[in-house]
């Protein structure tokens, strides 16, 4: 079966928007795992404008499934993951102004800074991942660097499976053929939603881990959170 993990992004950007701690972030990350979730994920930037590098330290304390911090490996960033220490580090080439992720890395041009940066975290026993676009290049370029894991971008499979062209999971199960080859596990994320997790997850080979943050907390304000973590993990089966 392959895992859920929740990004609870969302969660602190509501909680910020007032002040104070309503919602409880550390709260919600528990319910998520009482609720079945398999783990929880989350993205600082440099701005806090929702996660805060606070939140990292204190959810590692409580955190009892798979803890996994995404960002842009710059040195503040590097810092906070060798201090927390979770289970996988996900790594995204998040420009500082950045809304949200748009793009995957670039795994040749930057080959070096990627496979020194892994080396770091590895020493650390920390699991790998680099977030890249569904091209079969970058998805060799990944492996030459050492990651433990891919996460595929998905953004362009959601925007073309809801114009109703399944065609779409072409190139991403390519891309899960050729990590699978160089022996990369395989994670995914990005706006999967219940709408299309169920058809990506039967298309795409050995696929570890869906990353799902902004789609299920939006769907959980209708539906109710207990409910969607196990509406996902239906799908997942």
């Amino acid at each position: 079966m392959t895992k859920l993990s929740v990004n609870v992004n969302k969660i602190a950007t509501l909680r910020n928007s007032r002040g104070g701690n309503v919602p409880n972030l550390l709260k919600v990350a528990a319910d998520i795992e009482s609720f079945g979730g398999q783990g929880i994920t989350i993205h600082p930037r440099p701005d806090e404008r929702h996660i805060r590098y606070q939140d990292a330290r204190d959810l590692k304390k409580i955190v009892t499934t798979e803890f996994n911090i995404e960002g842009n490996p710059n040195q503040k960033f590097i810092d906070l993951v060798l201090e927390v220490n979770p289970t996988q580090v996900t790594l995204v080439p998040d420009a500082v102004d950045a809304i949200t992720s748009n793009a995957g890395w670039d795994t040749r041009k930057h080959a070096d800074f990627l496979t020194e940066v892994i080396a770091t975290f590895r020493a650390k026993g920390i699991r790998t991942s680099i977030f890249v676009d569904p091209d079969t290049k970058m998805v060799e370029g990944a492996a030459k660097t050492g990651t433990d894991r891919i996460e595929l971008y998905t953004e362009s499979f959601a925007e073309e499976f809801a114009k109703g062209n399944k065609l779409a999971i072409t190139p991403f199960v390519k891309a899960a053929k050729t990590a699978s080859k160089f022996g990369v596990g395989i994670n995914a994320g990005h706006d999967l939603n219940l709408d299309n997790i169920k058809f990506f997850k039967e298309n795409i080979p050995n696929l570890l881990e869906v990353s799902i943050g902004h789609a299920l907390i939006s769907e959980s304000l209708y539906l109710g959170l207990d409910n969607v973590i196990n509406m996902y993990l239906n799908r997942l089966k």
